[in-house]
């Protein structure tokens, strides 16, 4: 099932946006960013999401990003944004002309925390595969979208029954670059059950 016919609506609308038939482009503005309270006490909590709303327990969520971020902390990927203090997002974050970090946030009840691996700056694209079983939750990444790896598995403390997830775009200083989001598709959950991978 294709993200886009399910009705995504948003939250924080970006000014400068397509959303077309199979992709999305948002240019982002500054100072945009989510982020909750930990090791410094910063909160910023006002980038732009496009989400869908669901209580199916099991899904697999992927997406395509193509990006042209050039200013430190450009970001954009897959969100599961629920209210301001329980959110989940997977990026890559710009640091130079040199190293991103791929990584994912985990914020429950207003605390977030970061998870990253860094890699080249060369890479400009990056496939997301966001699952959920029930309150518990997997991402993976793809350079081709044929071959995924593990990134995190984590629990959502309000991620039960329904909810929101999608996509989002950030510029934490000084902005502005075009995010591209396309191959956009639900589907069957894709992360196996622990007695599958038993057997």
């Amino acid at each position: 099932m294709e993200f886009l016919k399910c009705s995504p609506r948003w939250t924080r609308q970006p000014k400068q946006v397509q959303v077309g038939e199979d992709k999305v482009e948002i240019i982002t503005e500054r100072g945009t960013d989510l982020w909750a309270r930990t090791y410094y006490g910063f909160q910023n909590d006002n980038a732009p999401v496009f989400q869908i709303e669901t209580s199916e327990p099991f899904f697999s969520f992927v997406v395509k990003t193509a990006f042209e971020s050039s200013c430190r902390f450009d970001q954009c990927g897959v969100v599961m944004y629920l209210d301001s203090d329980n959110w989940f997002k997977a990026s890559i974050e710009y640091e130079d002309d040199k190293i991103q970090r791929l990584g994912s946030v985990v914020t429950n009840h207003g605390y977030s925390d970061w998870a990253t691996t860094d890699i080249s700056s060369d890479v400009k694209s990056m496939w997301y595969r966001f699952s959920r079983r029930d309150s518990d939750y997997c991402i993976e990444c793809s350079e081709d979208g044929t071959e995924y790896r593990q990134m995190r598995i984590f629990h959502m403390w309000e991620g039960a029954g329904k909810i929101t997830y999608g996509i989002y775009a950030c510029s934490p200083t000084e902005g502005a670059y075009k995010a591209t989001f396309s191959n956009m598709e639900i589907m069957e959950c894709q992360w196996r059950a622990d007695a599958e991978w038993r057997d």
